[in-house]
């Protein structure tokens, strides 16, 4: 299956809301050049055609899908991951099998959907049964199926992905009135589903996500934390599970440290920062993986890692930035920074980095935190951080 016509998407940071209306006729305009070769493709007879339509239809231009208010979202009802015109389908609720954004009048609806047992090929058969459902294009892979045309008085798009028996999907549905803007937009949320995402995998370089899940790690008994910058860049809201909002209160970008604070909160034990970041090169890393990574969990986990320099490797899950590294004697040696490359032929990969702690406790010191002291097991000084963007 072709993905390049997801390219601009995957690279396009979400902006704020604007009613489905007024990103309409802004992204209209955007669209205006793929409206033709869209007519071309949706005037084709019915049939199972391997160019299929989300292949054929060009890509949405970035005005277009920042005027849609675009950004990559995990849907953990499915476990999926895709891309979402947030402000053109404000309401969501939750789904029969999985999740649902619609537009304030209806002329938009989005669905996903997951099947823990289920056949591919047969689930193929019974999409193009549907009721109303007129097919126009189909292709069907060993792992993956899409299809589009018409149900009732709108256009549909369904992609469905297979892992072993499992199966995960999501259907577009949108007016004809709304295809000028729609079309390119459905196209791109085809190509960038990823019904079974890797959770070791990176995000594209430059994409943030509108939900990021990340580790803290607690330094004072007065709520102070420490996490990584980027974690904490451009949060709507942060939120410290069991313990409840969070202020970022300061950042370094140039060390890519940040300070939150969590008021009020009780039973918070910091880890005590006197190691030496120098103490050996084999090191354990703690944090809280990413949802997907583990099943929709939340419990601090351990990964092994080896330092050259200042990179570490293997490069942990999602989730880690932000993580503690303890020495062989189980003393804190620094915090885990993970960013994402490209690499050729490759993708988007992670990389690991240490932020040593001599940098934080510098860092503390200018915000005026005193160092703790102390033995407190590294795992009670890890929580999640949770960031919101707009």
């Amino acid at each position: 299956m072709k993905i390049a016509s997801i390219v601009v998407g995957l690279l396009v940071l979400a902006l704020p809301g604007v009613a489905l209306d007024a990103a309409a006729k802004t992204a209209a305009k955007a669209a205006e050049k793929t409206t033709a070769k869209k007519s071309a493709v949706a005037a084709k007879p019915a049939s199972d055609d391997p160019d299929s339509a989300v292949d054929t239809i060009g890509p949405p231009s970035q005005g277009a899908l920042e005027a849609a208010g675009w950004r990559i979202i995990d849907d953990l009802v499915t476990g999926a991951r895709l891309g979402l015109p947030s402000a053109l389908v404000p309401k969501t609720a939750l789904a029969r099998m999985g999740s649902r954004w619609t537009s304030r009048q209806g002329q938009i609806d989005i669905e996903t959907f997951r099947l823990h047992e289920g056949a591919l090929a047969a689930l193929f058969d019974d999409e193009k049964k549907v009721r109303r459902r007129i097919v126009e294009h189909s292709t069907l892979a060993p792992d993956s199926f899409v299809m589009s045309g018409m149900q009732g008085l709108k256009r549909f798009i369904v992609r469905v992905q297979s892992s072993g028996s499992e199966l995960r999907g999501v259907t577009i549905l949108f007016d004809r009135a709304t295809e000028g803007v729609m079309a390119p937009i459905a196209a791109a949320m085809a190509n960038s589903y990823q019904g079974f995402p890797d959770p070791s995998a990176a995000p594209p370089p430059g994409l943030r996500r509108s939900v990021e899940y990340g580790t803290a790690i607690v330094v004072s008994g007065q709520g102070h934390l420490v996490t990584t910058a980027q974690i904490a860049d451009g949060c709507q809201t942060i939120t410290i599970p069991g313990f409840g909002h969070a202020e970022r209160i300061a950042a370094d970008k140039a060390s890519d440290v940040a300070l939150l604070r969590v008021y009020g909160a009780q039973d918070l034990l910091p880890v005590a920062l006197a190691g030496d970041s120098g103490a050996g090169d084999d090191l354990t890393l703690v944090g809280v993986a990413d949802p997907l990574a583990q099943a929709g969990g939340g419990a601090v986990t351990r990964a092994l890692a080896h330092r050259s320099a200042q990179n570490l490797d293997p490069a942990p899950k999602l989730g880690f930035s932000g993580a503690a590294a303890v020495d062989a004697q189980g003393l804190f040696v620094g915090m885990v920074d993970l960013s994402s490359t490209a690499v050729a032929g490759a993708g988007a990969v992670s990389q690991a980095t240490l932020l040593p702690v001599e940098t934080l406790r510098a860092f503390l010191q200018t915000q005026n935190i005193a160092i703790a002291s102390g033995n407190t097991p590294i795992d009670q000084s890890v929580v999640r951080v949770i960031c919101v963007r707009k």
